[in-house]
Formats: C-alpha cells, structure tokens, sequence
C-alpha cells in the first residue's frame, strides 16, 4: 500500500489501543520474508543515507523497531488454529486482539472503540460487526443478539453505526430467511483469555479446520460478549487483487502529498474513469 505494507498497517493499528504492548504474528515458513521486513537491517540503513535518502531509511528503521514478535503455524488448519499457535506468546488471563491481515483501518480507532465498549461491560469480549444487504448474509458468519446500548458519544440503535449488541450466537452463513441479524463480523476480535483454552479442545468444524467461531460459539455459553457496529468502509479490504487496487486508489487519493501525482499518473481517461 503506496510507501509501506499491508501489513505493517496492522501492526500499527493492533498496537494503538491502550495497554497494548507487542503483536504476534501468526506466520508461515514459507514466508521468511515478513519476518525480514521487521528485522533490523543496518547494512541497508546506511546504504539508503548514503545515497541521500534518509526519508527511506527512516521508514526502514521505523518498521524494524516495532514490538513485533512470530509464531509459526506449520499446517493451515483455520482461522481457530492460528489464534491457538501464539498462546504461548500471548500474556496469560489476559484478553488479547485478533486482526486479520486482509483489512486494515487507516486511523486505527476500530480497536481503540472495541476496547471501551469491553471496559464498560466488565472487560466482556468484543467484536467489529457491520451490516450487510439481506441477499448477501449466507456470504457470511452473522451474529444474533439484540441492541442493547451505543457507543458513547452516539445515539445509533438497530444495526446503525455505533450500536452496541450483547451476541447471543454467531450463524455460520446462514439463508436469508433464517439469518438472525443482517450483522457480520468484519475481522476484528478483543476476545477473553478463556477463548485460548477452549480452542485447546476445539474440534474440527466447517472444511475440517479448527473455527474461531465455534470456540466463540461455547465462549458464549460460559461468559457474555458484546459486538460493535462499525462503518465497513471506515477499513481498507485488500483480500482480493480488485480491492488491493481500490484501497491503494483510496490511499493515493486521501494523502494530499500523494493525490495530485495519482491524477497525473492516471491520465485524463483513468481520472474520467474515477468520476
């Protein structure tokens, strides 16, 4: 994404709420080089000032210095087993966050509101929600619940932005006519400590894999959850190559050093095709 990676976004997000201290990241073998990206790398440092280009090196040093740690999942066997693979990274009873590495939230505030909505309902989890057309809910894993509040500061009730709803179930893709709520999980967990342990016993669900849901689904029997509604466009999607490209478009056009050269650069025919 224009001068730094996807995911270097995330980490930076992930460590924007307070009392966040580091990032795991749940990695592959196969991909040493995310590893490298975060390592210091002096050598190349002093290659970039050398050449006058200390703004780069900057950068370079920047990303190597963030608390950033990795754990390895081996075989990928679901979302639910690459949360477990970093428990013995994570604090113990600590709750910890999830993120996704597809999405991103540029102001990194989604995190920050997810954890005042858990301080104010005893430290509950929590998670991002946001509504989707009826015709799309079996695309998806949607919550059921009810409204029960909103985030301070807002008046939203329903499925509006800033609702706050204490989750009863989480439907995996369900049909139209029986989806419990138009509301799905957009990739953003503040989860209880508990959540480690149960994953530990969880079984394979859905494509044989170990499902993060369905350790939330026997959470739910045992302590309360919450759910935040978020504005999905308030994140970047990059999980597909067309939303990579919009989300670098967005970038270019949201940054004032860079949105007048991303004009030049498209042309006459790309800024009619912008609108």
């Amino acid at each position: 994404m224009l001068d730094k990676p996807v995911i270097q976004y995330v980490v930076e997000e992930a460590l924007e709420p307070e009392g966040v201290t580091g990032v795991v990241i749940v990695n592959s073998r196969e991909k040493p080089e995310i590893e490298r990206y975060f390592s210091v790398d002096e050598d190349f440092e002093q290659m970039l000032r050398s050449r006058g280009k200390d703004g780069q090196a900057d950068r370079v040093h920047e990303a190597a210095s963030l608390p950033v740690s990795f754990v390895y999942q081996d075989n990928p066997r679901g979302l639910g087993h690459a949360v477990l693979c970093a428990a013995g990274a994570v604090d113990d009873g600590e709750p910890f966050f999830v993120l996704l590495g597809d999405y991103f939230v540029p102001d990194r505030q989604m995190c920050v509101r997810m954890a005042e909505v858990s301080r104010e309902h005893g430290g509950a989890s929590v998670i991002a929600v946001a509504p989707v057309p009826a015709d799309q809910v079996s695309r998806y894993g949607i919550i059921a619940g009810e409204c029960v509040g909103s985030y301070p500061g807002t008046e939203a009730s329903g499925e509006e932005e800033g609702a706050v709803w204490k989750v009863s179930g989480l439907v995996e893709k369900p049909k139209p006519e029986d989806a419990p709520s138009h509301l799905f999980i957009v990739g953003r967990y503040l989860l209880s400590p508990r959540i480690m342990e149960l994953l530990a016993t969880q079984g394979p669900g859905a494509g044989n894999e170990i499902q993060l849901t369905d350790a939330m689904e026997r959470l739910l029997a045992e302590e309360e959850m919450y759910a935040l509604v978020v504005d999905p466009e308030e994140g970047c999607d990059t999980g597909t190559p067309a939303a990579w490209a919009a989300t670098n478009a967005r970038l270019a056009l949201e940054d004032e050093k860079t949105a007048e050269a991303f004009r030049e650069a498209l042309g006459r025919r790309g800024a009619e095709l912008l609108g």
